[in-house]
């Protein structure tokens, strides 16, 4: 029926119609800060930016989504803002945490593949100027409670090298929620909790994560003059696996069966309580009515760990909407447009220069942005400045063996795995990642049951996949043979996109890394080679004795 629909529309109109909002795209991002802009919804000073990033949360895990998880918090400060209900972020931690932080792709930090591992020698490239850093330079107080997971190798890498005045959280992707230790591998294990560039030994006292980075979140708005602009920066560990959580917040799901799906909804039932006391506190100790609150989670759920996307196909890890497609809300008093939803198009890289204008900061002309400043589009409901977004390019994920230049009409090779989004279309080229429909149904039983899963068969050659995503945002009906002019076209959108990439930054492991060999502590361990040492050393003693020479 959707395709029937589509086919009466000429290849012109479906290339360039954009969503049906929309209108013509803006020059770029940051043209003028918003502050110094009269009327209402405009900031009267620099705002408190508090920024609140969930993790592994499904789509479908909001109450206002349709979930039997109750979450009163997030429901209300949504209604009372503006719903992002065309938000996308990436399919997996690293990605969209680096994104947040830099406004750009992946392809342009080398970031492109799976994650950053706690082996790895790795992080997110120094070259790269950071959100916290651009706040920092218009007087802001930056602070970070919580999951950091863009690398520590070297202490250059860490958080508060990277513009935050103040860090107190984990640097790895996964932890235990009370003892915050944390196994990469058999004998491969260290405690994962710091304060700013040390491990936090005095609070290993067996506190739930989500509690305890409440608890500092409430410490740091108290002890700060709200007359200073603030930018709290809260990642909570909350709702990703382990899935633990305090016997108390079972009390409403004990009637769950599955109990992957009990253990999540206890999670989610903490971490909203958690929000409401943030909110509680900026506004006793004076914030809230100049604050900016920003929800959203970092990627979508993992349906094996509880968490759901119905009715999106797919889970996280993947490029299906499941996996990128993500709850996120503003609320803010300084909105225009409050209890409105924005369906326009809105990308995680979007925040940065959004949140720098806002704070009356300045955008380099020589760094190359990703991301645009949608406030406007936010906040007075006005037309998105975005019309596509590149959900990534990975050259070294080339599992679709059947993927082929040929394939790709001699644009592109398909058996890399990639996945763009132009105006209305979607395109999906490799091998895209579990694409089943998990519906609520599948959650009934105290084990994983896939009966209830949906899935498409494909022939197993299948490596591109086109779909009109405001039709069909569900992804049943694939458009690839029905429309090979559009397919070419966005894979000719890929392959430029593919000629500004910057090489791959995935190392193999670091035996360096091992915990056991820095006191029993995951963190920063690079150190220069002893023959490089050595040979500064020499260097230096040969320049001695020339001068002594003279």
């Amino acid at each position: 029926m959707v395709a029937a629909g589509l086919a009466g529309l000429s290849l012109l109109s479906l290339l360039t119609c954009g969503y049906l909002a929309w209108g013509s795209r803006r020059s770029g991002p940051g043209a003028t800060p918003l502050a110094q802009q009269p009327g209402d919804g405009a900031p009267r000073s620099q705002p408190h930016i508090i920024f609140i990033l969930a993790d592994d949360q499904g789509f479908r895990d909001v109450g206002y989504h349709g979930s039997e998880i109750r979450t009163p918090t997030l429901d209300k400060l949504a209604a009372e803002g503006v719903k992002l209900e065309n938000y996308y972020v990436q399919p997996m931690c690293t990605p969209s945490r680096s994104q947040l932080i830099t406004g750009k792709y992946q392809i342009h930090t080398g970031l492109q593949h799976s994650i950053i591992r706690p082996t790895q020698p790795n992080c997110l490239p120094l070259d790269n100027v950071t959100l916290p850093q651009k706040l920092k330079e218009v007087g802001y107080s930056t602070h970070m409670v919580g999951k950091w997971h863009l690398g520590f190798y070297r202490r250059e890498c860490m958080p508060t090298q990277r513009g935050f005045d103040s860090f107190f959280g984990s640097l790895l992707g996964s932890g235990d929620y009370y003892t915050h230790f944390k196994c990469d591998s058999p004998g491969i294990c260290g405690y994962d909790l710091y304060e700013n560039d040390n491990a936090a030994w005095d609070h290993d006292t067996g506190i739930y994560s989500t509690q305890m980075y409440t608890q500092k979140v409430q410490q740091i708005l108290a002890s700060h003059d709200p007359g200073k602009p603030i930018f709290l920066y809260i990642a909570y560990q909350a709702v990703h696996s382990p899935l633990q959580a305090p016997g108390r917040y079972f009390e409403h799901y004990r009637s769950i069966n599955n109990i992957n799906r009990r253990r999540y909804a206890a999670m989610l039932a903490c971490l909203d309580e958690a929000i409401n006391n943030v909110t509680l506190a900026l506004k006793k100790y004076g914030y809230y009515e100049n604050s900016i609150i920003i929800y959203s989670s970092d990627n979508g759920g993992q349906p094996m760990a509880g968490g759901s996307n119905w009715p999106l196909r797919g889970s996280k890890g993947t490029y299906w909407e499941g996996g990128i497609r993500a709850v996120g809300f503003v609320h803010s008093p300084l909105l225009k447009n409050k209890g409105s939803v924005c369906k326009e198009l809105v990308h995680i890289t979007d925040w940065f220069p959004t949140l720098i204008t806002l704070a009356e900061g300045q955008i380099d002309e020589d760094i190359q942005l990703d991301g645009y400043d949608i406030w406007e589009t936010i906040s007075e409901g006005r037309r998105s400045p975005r019309v596509d977004i590149l959900h990534n390019i990975d050259p070294i994920y080339t599992k679709a063996k059947n993927g082929s230049w040929a394939a790709g009409y001699g644009i592109w090779n398909t058996a890399i795995q990639s996945a763009i989004r132009v105006n209305h279309w979607k395109l999906l080229t490799g091998n895209p990642g579990y694409s089943d429909w998990v519906p609520p149904q599948a959650f009934s039983n105290a084990g994983p049951n896939r009966w209830h899963n949906e899935r498409v068969s494909w022939s197993a050659g299948k490596t591109v996949w086109l779909f009109n995503i405001t039709a069909d945002p569900y992804e049943r009906v694939d458009l690839s043979a029905r429309y090979p002019e559009v397919v070419k076209q966005l894979l000719r959108r890929l392959s430029q996109f593919n000629k500004t990439a910057v090489p791959v930054r995935y190392p193999p492991k670091d035996p360096r890394s091992n915990p056991k060999l820095n006191g029993g502590v995951w963190g920063p361990w690079f150190k220069e080679d002893e023959k490089k040492k050595k040979s500064d050393k020499s260097k230096g003693a040969s320049k001695q004795k020339k001068n002594k020479k003279k």
